[in-house]
């Protein structure tokens, strides 16, 4: 079966970024909204949005992923990613200068109306995916906000991100790293499936348990990946500072494994997360577009 996956995504990227532009009031006091804006607009690779809305159309077809619950939830995890960017890039903890191609929010802003920006996104998240006008069901807006906050907090990425910066120097094993990882980035990746998921509908235990193993795969993928581009790119395909764990001495799959064997870990978590799909019993045709993306996590460049 044939599909092209930018003739999928253009449109739902089109979709998110005017949605984004929209719901990212510029208007903020004191120049906060400019900060924010500048944080989440015109950059990166919009992987958890198209995850949501791909998962969404998996479980309830084409009119799910372009439903009102799924476009809010989709720009609320972009929303918490973007955050999560600033207050990572700040001098308390990797002191980056460069994310997206651009100066970081805190080199551009400086570091308090950073702080004040990564705050004020993490808000906006739980603020679009709790709409009053009736447009998401109660029940539907209390799952996401459950799925989001717990991805977001101690359980999930900022768990990871304590456990990264106390790891720094010292030599973790393989499943210290990967529990690092699957906190830190494949938490919000999970988070992203699931909740396109619970956008459709209320898909049933089988369903839901292989989009669980297909996100928690992928998740892991993608920063085993990350971390091969750490080594193998620039800074300039990258759109960020090339070579920043090897200088930082963080643990690292490919410190760890080696870049061949980690290389062919991607491979094999890439295997895993389209054999869960394949489990899922949901029809081909409605989960390419997350075949698809799993594919383009294996194969980035940046």
């Amino acid at each position: 079966m044939t599909f092209v996956l930018t003739d999928w995504m253009n449109p739902q990227l089109l979709q998110v970024e005017q949605a984004l532009m929209q719901w990212t009031d510029p208007e903020a006091p004191a120049g906060l909204g400019q900060a924010m804006r500048y944080a989440v607009l015109d950059g990166g690779k919009r992987l958890r949005p198209l995850l949501v809305l791909a998962a969404a159309q998996a479980v309830g077809g084409d009119s799910a992923s372009s439903g009102p619950a799924a476009l809010r939830a989709a720009c609320a995890i972009e929303l918490i990613h973007a955050y999560s960017l600033v207050h990572d890039d700040m001098p308390c903890m990797d002191n980056d200068v460069l994310r997206r191609g651009k100066p970081t929010v805190h080199v551009q802003f400086g570091e308090a109306q950073a702080l004040l920006a990564g705050d004020a996104l993490q808000a906006l998240a739980f603020e679009l995916i709790t709409p009053d006008d009736g447009s998401v069901p109660p029940l539907v807006q209390a799952a996401l906000a459950g799925l989001l906050s717990r991805a977001a907090g101690y359980q999930g990425m900022a768990g990871g991100q304590a456990i990264d910066l106390a790891s720094v120097g010292l030599a973790l094993s393989e499943a210290q790293l990967r529990q690092m990882h699957r906190l830190k980035t494949g938490a919000l990746l999970l988070c992203s499936v699931q909740m396109g998921a619970v956008c459709a509908g209320q898909p049933e235990a089988k369903v839901m348990t292989a989009l669980r193993h297909f996100g928690e795969a992928l998740g892991l993928a993608f920063q085993v990946v990350d971390d091969i581009l750490d080594v193998i790119s620039d800074s300039a395909t990258l759109g960020k500072t090339a070579g920043k764990d090897v200088a930082a001495d963080k643990p690292t799959y490919v410190a760890l494994m080696g870049l061949a064997p980690a290389q062919a870990y991607a491979a094999q978590l890439h295997q895993q997360a389209l054999a869960a799909l394949d489990a899922s019993g949901l029809p081909l045709a409605q989960t390419l577009a997350l075949r698809a993306l799993a594919d383009m996590v294996i194969h980035r460049n940046n």
